[in-house]
């Protein structure tokens, strides 16, 4: 009996063993990716700063016309919620926080007698909402990992479309926020109208620390008028947003997955130590046991001679 355990334990080791090494393959991979993304984010932050900085420029020139498109709208009957998650499963809590987080929006918008249109960005979306009886419009799969601007283009296309119709009068973004290495944090952000470019947010990197003076400087001059480039600059603006939510949210998938490919490897070592002292202890079981059988067979056998 002490052998056959024993080569139950040899056989639970090696799985182990195995797993160990595909979860530590893993952290690597993503250790290494964690760079590449963090590059990108600060390669997409002067545009993304030159943007906001037009914006003011625009809004300072005209406010009239940039209430259309600017600030927090009065009554809400029909929102936009936009969720980016991962690809891929396996980052501890990354993407049950944004769903988590967009399920709770939906159910407050619906509460508010609010019509609601979801959005969402990963393969771990659809299946959570489609459990939970929420509706999604579309799901931009294969995006993830590594997004390019082409697919935030065609995601604010998708989104623009019926606020700029009339249609919608608030859209919001739910997704993790790349703050740091060390932190990362799920935010819900309003991406139409376009929030007011001079308020002040202390999540937000260097885009809302600005200086905003109170009137037009300079010699900037608009063509064509500043409603028009208004209405052309609000796509533009959302298409930044969600890109820059992309590359964050790439950032933090792969942080996430290093620690908890981390964690496991961890765990993985542990259960190899605990399992090889069990083994172990099996294995000194069943030598005692044949040591013993073997001294009372020779007992015996000298016992039978005797007499």
């Amino acid at each position: 009996m002490a052998g056959g355990q024993e080569r139950v334990l040899r056989r639970r080791i090696r799985s182990v063993q195995s797993t160990r090494k595909i979860t530590k393959a893993m952290e690597l991979i993503a250790a290494s990716r964690i760079v590449r993304a963090q590059a990108r984010i600060a390669a997409n932050r002067p545009y993304r700063e030159g943007m906001a900085k037009i914006l003011r420029q625009v809004v300072q020139e005209d406010p009239i016309a940039a209430e259309k498109l600017l600030g927090t709208p009065e009554t809400v009957d029909h929102v936009g919620i936009l969720a980016i998650v991962g690809d891929r499963g396996l980052a501890g809590s990354y993407n049950s926080g944004v769903l988590r987080a967009t399920e709770r929006l939906v159910a407050e918008h619906v509460s508010n007698g609010a019509t609601v249109t979801l959005w969402t960005v990963g393969k771990k979306a659809p299946g959570y909402f489609r459990y939970r009886g929420i509706d999604i419009e579309r799901s931009f799969l294969g995006v993830a990992d590594r997004p390019e601007f082409s697919d935030a283009r065609d995601i604010a296309a998708e989104i623009t479309a019926p606020f700029a119709a009339g249609e919608m009068n608030l859209v919001q973004l739910v997704s993790t926020r790349f703050i740091s290495a060390g932190t990362q944090r799920v935010a819900t952000l309003q991406m139409l109208p376009l929030p007011l470019p001079n308020a002040d947010d202390a999540e937000e990197e260097a885009i809302d620390s600005l200086p905003v003076s109170s009137g037009a400087t300079g010699f900037t001059e608009f063509e064509p008028d500043a409603e028009t480039l208004l209405a052309e600059l609000s796509p533009r603006a959302a298409e930044a947003e969600i890109f820059a939510a992309l590359l964050e949210g790439s950032a933090a998938f792969f942080t996430a997955q290093q620690r908890a490919m981390a964690a496991a490897t961890e765990n993985a070592d542990e259960l190899v130590r605990t399992l090889t002292r069990v083994m172990n202890r099996a294995r000194q079981d069943s030598i005692t046991t044949e040591i013993m059988e073997i001294v009372g067979g020779a007992e015996a056998l000298r016992q039978s001679k005797g007499a």
